[in-house]
């Protein structure tokens, strides 16, 4: 009997940012160079770009990678970043006194992160043929 090898399930590790304090659109900003790249990579892109975003999203992908490392047994060089997605969050609000009696609101956006990474070393030889 011929079988087919499946995909593995577990194969994905995610980390995810709530609550972030910076703008969704800033975020994506960095989120959409790092997309589909491999780990090492990722790590040096982010820390050789100039925006504010980026340490958060580094702090992210590394700890997805030690997510994939501890719990799964994954080797961080086989890693490549599948998803990586930027939510907006809760707006918080403050009122600011200005002239004349009057108030001038301050809206602080927020941004929640996914960055999903999966290991490629389970599916360079999925279309193989396992003979049982």
């Amino acid at each position: 009997m011929i079988k087919k090898k499946k995909k593995n399930a577990y194969a994905e590790v995610y980390a995810l940012g709530q609550y972030i304090r910076m703008s969704a659109h800033k975020a994506r900003r960095v989120i959409d160079q790092i997309r589909g790249r491999s780990y090492e990579e990722t790590l040096m892109i982010l820390e050789l770009m100039p925006y504010r975003a980026c340490y958060p999203i580094f702090k992210l992908v590394y700890s997805a990678a030690a997510n994939a490392s501890h719990n799964m047994g994954f080797n961080e060089a086989n890693l490549i970043i599948s998803q990586a997605e930027v939510n907006e969050g809760t707006t918080a609000k403050k009122i600011r006194p200005r002239a004349r009696g009057r108030n001038f609101l301050i809206k602080k956006p927020t941004c929640h992160i996914t960055i999903v990474l999966k290991d490629i070393s389970f599916y360079e030889d999925y279309e193989e043929y396992i003979y049982i």
